[in-house]
């Protein structure tokens, strides 16, 4: 499958099996002369540490892909994404003592993100790079050694999720690696900048799902589900509701949200049962379009099952400097994040006896080995608590001024009254090295919201500190730009929608309660985007695609308007009186925004249908809108529709100022937002060329039942008055040889 924004590199792959035997090298050299040391000194036990085999193998890494961002970013960054695939043959054998541990083989793969930023105007032109992986990666290790015992399956199991553990604190969002490249370069905002915002996500309801119970293999009962939401390696767990097919939750999940575009939110239905939970379908939602949209509320359609739908609502929360946002919530819900930078601490006690009970405790341990045990260095680790949430820092072994450089967020209710609660405990006795208490209230006093300073340690050495660095940010829900077109299917949602059914005359009419109201929308101009609505209830009716241009006079004033409109387009359930006093005057004021004339014409008889047998079919005007070349198919092997958006020409341009296209396409009467497809933009261009790919799996007869729906658009700023559409085109799709399939304009 070609995914048109990923790159393939061969090149570099190229590059890296070249190279490869040299950097196997290089590892071994490091293993021996810097690793084996360290493992020694780690413990008295791992003195006889010692590699007797290290060899790299002949296998090595592969990028599948990369993608790379420039637009959605700062213009000081490029960001990458690589797709990395690792089936190793890597032998690593090492002896300690009697024993012979190791590992002949390794399977890793995962997306790994790298950044280069800030981007310089002097060589080496990049200051710094950052790696993580978006999600934790798979990994798979074949052990050797310990007659195989780590093969077995229990441990087998537990000693790989160790180490993706231990990848995962290191590595996986948000924690992240950052490599300076230019000399002292201030990387602690590039290893620790704050989030891009928080996503609040209600998970409503659920409807017919699959039925997954069953009594002695065959008569089929009711499912207990619950659902399981994660971003990143953040996961919430909602309650489980027992023997329903069609749940309501109604809970509440939030979570930081540190990279957009990059993470996603994953949902996963499950049946609760006594031995095994079996699946129940999944979700996945990517962030972007929820940060464009600030809120979505929709039902969303489960993917890998047969049926299913669940109702979800995502608002997303800003990060504002701003103290007026802080007041408490009447739900209970946070008003407010704050981000804990742990730095590192000074001069902790080697045991908590150096300032507990002093000499009196000394004298009640007689044991000497213990003694000696107390004389070393503390191994410390840190544990911050706000409200009812706990964290835990890694530990740094054998050091009273240990450096942890991590970051920890916490969701905060009231930031007047609550605390951060900091213990520094050591591992091997796991006593306290010492405390500290901050009252949030203290970060109000500073307009930034920010504290960075040394904190003093309680129940310590009198020279004992902490250092930290302590942000709080206000959670703010934006309104959505009321200029900005939806990109979830809320925008087809807000009119009574008026649906023509082939099979007969008769009409069906969808409506929200305020039928008298509003006055309907015709099928082909549910889609007109391109007038921007004030009042989501104010929606033009458009004649069918039949019709001519409109006369420029329509925008002269309302009584014309409303001689313009068609009697015998109306639906019996909307009164007379209510379909003539359409457009009201906000919308006519709309189109007088619009550029010129023959634009405004040409808006609602843009729509119009398109068939094999009539390709060259104009618009209605006497200027046609330019041409689009599609290659449409059925693959059989992939149970998909294939759509190849090769290019558009002769595009009418609607501003001085050029446009930016782009192809929208839908398979009708399907317009759900998570099924939308879209080419990626193509700047001041009226002759575009995309040849992008895109797939809709579905059963052959139910494509053949379908319309494809593709408008050309202009991509434009949110408050522009510029036309959005610049085209569209239906194909009805029962009519076409699809398995041979069709290339035209």
């Amino acid at each position: 499958v070609h995914f048109p924004d990923v790159e393939r590199v061969e090149w570099l792959n190229k590059v890296l099996v070249q190279a490869w035997p040299y950097f196997g090298t290089i590892m071994e050299k490091t293993f021996k002369e810097v690793l084996e040391p360290k493992i020694r000194a780690k413990n008295v036990h791992l003195k006889t540490c010692t590699f007797t085999k290290i060899h790299f193998g002949e296998k090595c890494p592969r990028i599948n892909g990369i993608k790379t961002y420039t637009k959605e970013i700062g213009r000081r960054q490029v960001t990458l994404d690589l797709q990395i695939c690792y089936i190793g043959d890597c032998e690593i054998h090492m002896d300690i003592s009697k024993f012979n541990l190791g590992v002949k083989g390794v399977q890793l793969y995962g997306t790994l993100r790298v950044i280069l930023e800030p981007l310089l105007t002097e060589a080496p032109f990049v200051g710094a790079v950052t790696l993580f992986f978006m999600q934790k990666p798979h990994l798979e290790i074949n052990w050797a050694g310990m007659s195989n015992l780590l093969d077995v399956p229990g441990i087998n199991v537990m000693s790989d999720s160790l180490i993706q553990d231990f990848i995962a604190s290191r590595l996986v969002l948000p924690n992240r690696i950052t490599v300076p490249l230019k000399k002292n370069m201030n990387i602690a905002h590039l290893r620790f900048p704050i989030p891009q915002g928080v996503i609040r996500v209600h998970l409503l309801e659920a409807e017919n799902l699959v039925q997954k119970d069953s009594f002695l293999g065959a008569i089929r009962g009711k499912s207990d589900p619950y659902a399981l939401l994660r971003i990143g390696t953040v996961q919430h767990r909602s309650k489980t509701v027992s023997r329903d097919l069609n749940p309501i939750w109604n809970e509440t999940f939030e979570f930081v949200v540190h990279e957009v575009p990059g993470q996603d939110l994953e949902v996963d239905l499950y049946d609760e049962d006594p031995d095994k939970d079996d699946f129940m379908g999944s979700l996945l939602i990517g962030l972007v379009d929820v940060m464009n949209d600030r809120t979505v509320d929709e039902w969303f359609p489960l993917s890998k099952t047969t049926s299913g739908h669940l109702h979800l609502k995502l608002e997303w929360l800003s990060l504002v400097n701003d103290q007026e946002k802080l007041h408490e919530d009447k739900k209970g819900l946070s008003t407010a994040i704050l981000i804990v930078y742990l730095d590192s601490a000074f001069n902790l006690p080697k045991n908590h006896f150096e300032y507990s009970n002093g000499e009196c405790g000394a004298k009640k341990i007689k044991n000497n080995k213990y003694l000696k045990k107390m004389e070393r260095e503390p191994s410390s680790f840190v544990l911050l608590t706000v409200g009812n949430k706990t964290q835990k820092s890694k530990t740094c072994n054998f050091s009273k001024d240990p450096m942890w450089g991590q970051a920890f967020t916490f969701f905060v209710h009231n930031a007047h009254s609550q605390s951060l609660h900091v213990e520094i405990k050591d591992k091997e006795r796991d006593s306290a090295l010492g405390t500290a208490v901050v009252c949030l209230s203290h970060l109000l006093k500073d307009p930034s919201m920010t504290l960075d300073q040394r904190f003093q340690l309680d129940h310590s050495s009198s020279d004992s500190f902490i250092k930290m660095k302590l942000v709080l940010r206000a959670l703010n829900v934006e309104e959505p730009d009321p200029q900005r077109v939806k990109a979830g299917v809320n925008a087809s949602k807000q009119g009574p929608v008026h649906v023509v059914e082939k099979g007969g005359n008769q009409q069906k009419f969808v409506s929200p309660p305020e039928v008298s109201k509003v006055p309907p929308v015709s099928k082909d101009s549910a889609a007109l985007e391109s007038l921007p609505k004030k009042d989501s209830t104010e929606v033009l009716d458009t004649k069918d695609s039949s019709a001519g241009p409109v006369p420029s006079e329509t925008v002269a004033g309302p009584d014309e308007a409303e001689h313009k409109q068609n009697p015998e387009h109306r639906p019996p359930s909307v009164p007379h009186s209510g379909a003539a006093a359409v457009p009201t005057l906000p919308v006519v004021q709309e189109l007088r925004l619009a550029p010129s004339v023959t634009s405004l014409g040409s808006l609602p008889s843009s729509c119009f249908e398109l068939s094999s047998s009539n390709l060259d079919i104009h618009n209605g005007t006497e200027m046609p809108l330019g041409e689009i070349q599609l290659t449409v198919r059925y693959a059989s092997i992939r149970q998909s529709l294939v759509v190849l958006v090769n290019g558009c020409r002769n595009l009418v341009t609607s501003s001085n100022r050029g446009v930016d296209p782009y192809v929208r396409i839908y398979l009708l009467p399907d317009r759900r937002w998570t099924s939308r497809k879209k080419t990626s933009v193509k700047k001041k261009t009226l002759n575009p060329q995309y040849d992008e790919k895109f797939e809709f799996f579905e059963s052959l007869e139910n494509v053949k039942k379908r319309t494809l729906d593709i408008a050309v658009k202009n991509s434009r700023p949110f408050i522009s008055q510029e036309r959005k559409e610049l085209g569209k085109v239906q194909i009805d799709l029962s009519q076409e040889d699809l398995i041979k399939g069709f290339a035209q304009w």
